[in-house]
């Protein structure tokens, strides 16, 4: 009887084993498809570098940016240094650049100011007055490139440029003036602006 038992606990537990080596056999390979193509671990993931300069992150606020307040503002230096070279190809060049870059961030900034109107006002308002001081840098550029073209006696380019001056700056502000003396001098006007004595509204019509 205990023979006969023995024999019989050995049937099952081949039987056992010979099961768990089939179901092995058959998913042997998806096991090994499953390690293949699972993620990588945590250590191998990229971790943020330490001592990581924030200012990288925002290009536009670092000096050699050129679509920025200070890409303008450095063109402008170098057209004056041209201007002081008498390279004035190079001056017209350096303005022309800056004139854009100018006129780009006032039409951005405006764009933004329009764009949170009634949603936040308080970013509404600096974008506004972003927009104000870079349309003025634009005149300002736009007018020194109207002096660069008459110093080298082409009336014809610096006329459009300083009526596009007094369109914006309206003409009683400082540049606006200013461009219009430019076009009194040049003849492209016979009155000058603002009128004084003989020259008055006033004296005109006695």
């Amino acid at each position: 009887m205990v023979v006969s038992g023995s024999v019989r606990l050995l049937h099952v537990n081949g039987f056992t084993f010979l099961s768990l080596l089939a179901a092995l056999t058959v998913f042997a390979p998806f096991l090994v498809q499953a390690q293949e193509s699972s993620p990588p671990a945590a250590p191998n993931q990229v971790q943020p570098l330490e001592g990581t300069d924030t200012n990288e992150l925002r290009p536009l606020t670092q000096d050699n940016s050129l679509l920025s307040l200070q890409g303008g503002q450095r063109l402008m230096s170098e057209a004056s240094s041209a201007v002081s070279a008498q390279n004035y190809a190079l001056a017209m060049k350096k303005l022309q650049d800056a004139r854009q870059v100018f006129n780009q961030l006032s039409n951005f900034y405006q764009e933004l100011a329009g764009s949170f109107s009634g949603i936040d006002n308080r970013i509404s308002d600096t974008q506004r007055r972003k927009a104000v001081e870079t349309a003025q840098m634009r005149d300002e550029a736009t007018y020194q490139l109207a002096l660069v073209h008459r110093a080298q006696n082409q009336p014809e380019l610096a006329v459009p440029l300083l009526v596009q001056i007094i369109r914006s700056q309206n003409p009683t502000r400082d540049l606006g003036k200013k461009a219009y003396q430019q076009l009194f001098e040049l003849g492209f006007v016979d009155s000058p602006y603002p009128r004084t004595g003989n020259n008055s509204p006033s004296s005109s019509a006695q």
